[in-house]
Parts: C-alpha cells; sequence; structure tokens
C-alpha cells in the first residue's frame, strides 16, 4: 500500500490573531470539535431515534508568557487578557502552503507565571463563534 501522501507535522505553522502572527509564542494550536448525540432506544428491538445536535468548537492554544511589556507585534498572553470578553479572528496554518481555517474566538486571559527554574507557559481554552472556515 502506498504512503499517506498528505500527512503532516505540525511545524512551519502560522497563527493569527487579528492578522498579528503569534507562531513564535504558541507551542500548541488545536481546533476541537464537540458533537452531542443523544441516542433513545426503544423497548422495540428495531426502535432506535437519534438527534446529531449541531457541532461546537473550542480552539486550544499552548504558548510561553511574556515578562516584558509588548513590544512589536506584541504578546499573544498580553493580547488575550486586554481583549478579555471580546471576540477576535484567528487564522491558523498548521504547516504553510497547507490547508488554514478561521475562526472567531472569544479572548480569555491566560494564566501567569509557573514552576521554578521552568519557562513560564499558558494553556487556554477560547470558544469558537459559530463554525471554522476551512480552505
Amino acid at each position: 500500500m502506498t504512503a499517506f501522501a498528505s500527512a503532516y507535522v505540525v511545524k512551519n505553522a502560522s497563527v493569527q490573531f487579528t492578522a498579528t502572527e503569534y507562531a513564535n509564542q504558541v507551542t500548541k494550536v488545536r481546533l476541537v470539535p464537540d458533537t452531542a448525540i443523544q441516542t433513545v432506544k426503544t423497548v422495540d428491538p428495531t426502535g432506535v431515534l437519534q438527534d446529531v445536535d449541531t457541532t461546537t468548537w473550542t480552539l486550544e492554544l499552548s504558548g510561553v508568557q511574556s515578562s516584558a511589556p509588548a513590544t512589536g507585534t506584541g504578546n499573544l498572553d498580553d493580547f488575550l487578557f486586554d481583549n478579555n470578553g471580546l471576540t477576535a479572528s484567528v487564522t491558523i496554518k498548521p504547516k504553510v502552503g497547507g490547508r488554514q481555517a478561521v475562526v472567531t474566538v472569544v479572548c480569555l486571559p491566560v494564566p501567569f507565571g509557573d514552576e521554578q527554574g521552568k519557562y513560564a507557559a499558558f494553556d487556554v481554552t477560547l470558544p469558537v463563534v459559530g463554525q471554522p472556515v476551512f480552505t
């Protein structure tokens, strides 16, 4: 069997919030779908009812925190803190030149600080408004 030619490794990626690039601060970017399915089985063995709800999405991000005020294009942790509760457009390209996704997320603040002797990192899950657009 021929190897799957479209597989990719997430590197040389792009993560833009409102057209500002933050890929050099992000260690993980992942869109996660959640589709609720309810199933009811009746006493008749052929009686199965199913309803599939609309998929909702979240954007999982991990990254490094900044210890200095924003300079140049800024710091993602500052951007998320400063825009807490507001929406922002995010463009994700797991591999530059490959498929991309554009979503609107609700910004939430990220944790501050970490363990001694360790890079200060953050993990945050941002709600996506509506559905992603994949191109």
